[in-house]
């Protein structure tokens, strides 16, 4: 399988929470010690599932939103979050099944490895060393990298240029319509996997060009969607 995946595609740019790590834990127990210095209600984890993927930012205003604190809590919220999830990164949080088995495919069929994601940076290189993944890949861009963050299309476009790829040879693996709406603005083929969180909405309904249950389903499926391109 490895010679079609060369000639066809150069790399893949791969997304974090929801695709290869399931972090919901870390959000949530990050959130909660938040909200309690604040002096504020507890937020479901349900809500909070539903509303990551769009960077920090995001989610800490949706937050003070649902459990109806003023919204100038917001800097003193952000700073707590912060703190806490600094110290939590990683410790309530899973790879999914079929993750190192898939990158290393990936990898092993002359793909270059970028890890895209809206967590900041400085959570996310931690995560990937601490879940044995951080050596797959050649860079790790955060939502703080660029001017802007997915669903926007430019992490993709400067990612491409890392990676020294054309976003036509560079596939976007994600979770979320996030995710695939910045591949399609970018110009990548993009596949979405079954498991993550989209924003509480069936990933069935997004616009991909493939979803898959595994990343170790990635080798195989490549060669069929050049057909289909």
């Amino acid at each position: 399988m490895s010679a079609p995946l060369k000639t066809a595609f150069d790399a893949a740019i791969v997304d974090l929470d929801g695709t290869m790590i399931d972090t919901v834990g870390d959000f949530e127990a990050a959130l909660l010690l938040a909200l309690a210095d604040l002096q504020q209600p507890p937020i479901a984890r349900a809500f909070i599932q539903r509303t990551i993927g769009k960077g920090s930012e995001h989610l800490i205003t949706r937050v003070l939103a649902e459990v109806g604190a003023p919204a100038e809590l917001f800097d003193r919220a952000w700073a707590r979050y912060q703190h806490h999830y600094e110290i939590i990164n990683g410790r309530h949080s899973a790879l999914f099944p079929g993750v190192p088995e898939g990158l290393q495919a990936l990898r092993d069929a002359g793909l270059r490895l970028a890890c895209l994601t809206n967590k900041p940076t400085v959570m996310a290189r931690p995560l990937l060393d601490m879940k044995g993944l951080g050596g797959h890949f050649q860079h790790v861009f955060g939502g703080d990298a660029f001017a802007r963050k997915k669903p926007d299309p430019l992490p993709l476009l400067e990612t491409c240029k890392a990676l020294g790829t054309t976003p036509a040879r560079t596939l976007m693996v994600g979770d979320s319509s996030n995710d695939a709406a910045a591949a399609r603005a970018a110009g990548c083929p993009v596949v979405l996997v079954s498991y993550g969180y989209n924003h509480g909405e069936p990933v069935s309904a997004v616009d991909a060009d493939a979803v898959v249950d595994s990343l170790a389903e990635l080798p195989a499926l490549l060669p069929k969607l050049l057909l289909a391109r």
